[in-house]
């Protein structure tokens, strides 16, 4: 007969927020970084279309949805399996590698493509590191 043990990691309750600030944080930094070295970061997604600037508005926004429902898919997923972690981990690399069409469609300098992709791996690295170890691990 097999054992089933569970594992928690213990973890603030403060964590879940501090993996979304931290992952916006982390957007603006290579924002910040970017527009310091003399980065353009305008963006269109078609001829014809508008030219838009990346702001720090606009990563901020950005970064906070996707986080947000990020950790509220995670807080779903907890309710209705045991197998949260692993379903919610590859749902975050998928959701991450797909978010990667945006900037790599735009019509954008390499240098913007560069940031901005900097940008949505930033933020998927750090919400799916600080999320993972707030569910608890199955092992048996």
């Amino acid at each position: 007969m097999s054992e089933t043990t569970y594992q928690t990691t213990r973890v603030s309750a403060r964590t879940p927020l501090a993996a979304v600030l931290g992952a916006t944080a982390a957007a603006v930094a290579i924002w910040v970084v970017a527009t310091a070295a003399g980065a353009d970061l305008t963006v269109s997604f078609g001829p014809g279309q508008r030219i838009q600037k990346v702001t720090v508005v606009n990563v901020v926004v950005a970064a906070l949805v996707g986080s947000l429902a990020g950790w509220g898919l995670l807080a779903l997923l907890r309710r209705f399996t045991a197998k949260a972690r692993a379903v919610w981990t590859v749902t975050a690399i998928v959701a991450a590698l797909l978010s990667l069409a945006g900037p790599l469609s735009a019509i954008a300098s390499a240098g913007t493509k560069v940031s901005l992709v900097a940008m949505h791996l930033a933020v998927a690295t750090v919400l799916i590191a600080v999320l993972r170890r707030t569910t608890h691990q199955h092992t048996g």
